[in-house]
């Protein structure tokens, strides 16, 4: 009779989750999921804050969101099998947050806007325009994506660190306070990673984030929370609390679009981008699978606006699992079981400080970069738009600003060059919404 460690390691999860075929380990996925939590851990704090400033219930809301967080990714896990972890989008959260507190737009009409975006995501995924999509568009723009969004990880730890820093009154970034105590931990942090990387210190990015959360509490940075159990709050204040009718109207237009298309960029990016990072990637930069990860995304937007949660999305910080040897669903199986936990122990996730994740974040940018190798830099009308991609993804500091800038490029390009049998027809769709794109946000 076989013991109860084979029947796990090689019946139930091997069959759900084919282990030894993405040649991992159970271990290797629960530490790599326990890193992806320790990343994503932030948005205990922040999303709910954000919403509190809207007039929403800071409790429910945090609640709410742990729980979609935990459904979603679960699902993304048994469906698709990739290391993806799931939240709502900070650029999301921003936007429904404003229309409420400060276009003094209803939370009822606000949650029909979330959910109508979801629903053009639904209806889209499963007719199978995004795959079409995303086959579309060229390999050297994928591979560009990816470097784009390396970059653009590696420049928001910086920020959270405190060593790059936007200047007051300056449309510029520049070198932070060095002496400061939290880019001293920061810094420390990121030796730490360097160094336990280089020794091959098993699990070594969440060991490192413990340590440098530990050396922070006697540089005051980590602070230590006066109660460490918290009961949940009831979830469901806003369930189902929805002007379906009312958010159709045509002023409310432009918010539904101003969600929609930068999600549907970001979660492209995103998934190509982690996805590059894991291995993933054909040779023409595309993502077996990604229909299914696009429909559980689609799916999960539309879950969220129940509960009054914009845009749940395939989270950038799901690249530090992948970094630490996520390969499978059971990475992300086990973030689900530490936000889980999080409802009694949040004062704990919170106790992390932003310092202490934020050298993870850059060490991950680095390693995304060498997707930028496959770009074809001999041919003009390719590498220009891959360029354009990855420098606007971090100059206008969004993954959609990105893609919507390099679409358009490749197109004049190629149309330029006498290369318009090149173009795909899906590229000039691709352009239109790229100008509406912008037209929604200026």
């Amino acid at each position: 009779m076989k013991s109860n460690k084979e029947v796990v390691n090689g019946g139930f999860l091997e069959k759900i989750f084919l282990l030894k075929k993405n040649n991992t380990s159970i271990k290797t996925e629960v530490l790599a999921g326990i890193t992806t939590f320790v990343t994503m851990a932030y948005v205990l704090g922040t999303i709910p804050n954000m919403m509190a400033t809207a007039g929403l219930d800071k409790g429910v809301i945090l609640t709410s969101m742990v729980i979609l967080i935990v459904l979603t990714s679960v699902a993304m896990a048994i469906v698709t099998n990739r290391p993806f972890a799931l939240g709502p989008g900070l650029s999301s959260v921003g936007i429904v947050a404003g229309m409420i507190s400060n276009e003094g737009i209803p939370i009822e009409v606000a949650q029909g806007v979330i959910f109508w975006s979801g629903i053009i995501f639904v209806v889209i995924s499963y007719l199978g325009v995004r795959d079409a999509v995303v086959k579309a568009i060229p390999a050297s723009l994928k591979h560009s994506v990816s470097a784009g969004v390396g970059l653009f990880i590696a420049l928001l730890g910086c920020r959270n660190a405190g060593i790059i820093v936007g200047v007051e009154g300056k449309n510029y970034l520049a070198f932070g306070d060095f002496t400061s105590i939290g880019v001293i931990l920061a810094i420390i942090g990121f030796i730490l990673i360097l160094v336990t990387k280089t020794l091959k210190v098993p699990g070594y990015m969440i060991v490192s984030i413990i340590i440098t959360t530990l050396i922070g509490i006697p540089m005051g940075i980590t602070k230590l929370p006066e109660t460490w159990f918290t009961l949940p709050a009831n979830p469901f204040k806003y369930f189902l609390q929805i002007d379906f009718l009312g958010a159709l109207k045509f002023a409310y237009i432009p918010f539904i679009l101003s969600l929609f298309v930068p999600d549907f960029f970001s979660t492209f990016g995103t998934a190509l981008g982690v996805g590059g990072k894991a291995g993933f990637l054909d040779e023409d930069g595309n993502l077996p699978g990604i229909d299914k990860v696009f429909k559980v995304d689609a799916i999960s937007t539309v879950a969220g606006s129940l509960f009054c949660i914009p845009c749940m999305t395939t989270y950038l910080e799901s690249s530090t699992g992948v970094e630490s040897g996520g390969r499978t669903g059971l990475t992300v199986i086990s973030t689900s079981v530490c936000f889980l936990l999080s409802l009694l122990i949040t004062p704990i996730a919170l106790m992390i400080p932003i310092e202490a994740t934020a050298p993870a974040l850059i060490i991950i940018g680095i390693g995304m970069l060498s997707a930028i190798s496959k770009v074809k830099f001999d041919d003009y009308t390719e590498a220009f738009p891959a360029f354009a991609c990855i420098a606007f993804t971090v100059f206008a500091n969004n993954i959609a600003n990105g893609i919507c800038v390099a679409i358009p490029v490749y197109l004049v390009l190629k149309i330029a060059s006498g290369k318009i049998k090149e173009i795909p027809v899906t590229m000039y769709i691709l352009t239109a919404i790229s100008f509406l794109y912008f037209y929604t946000i200026s």
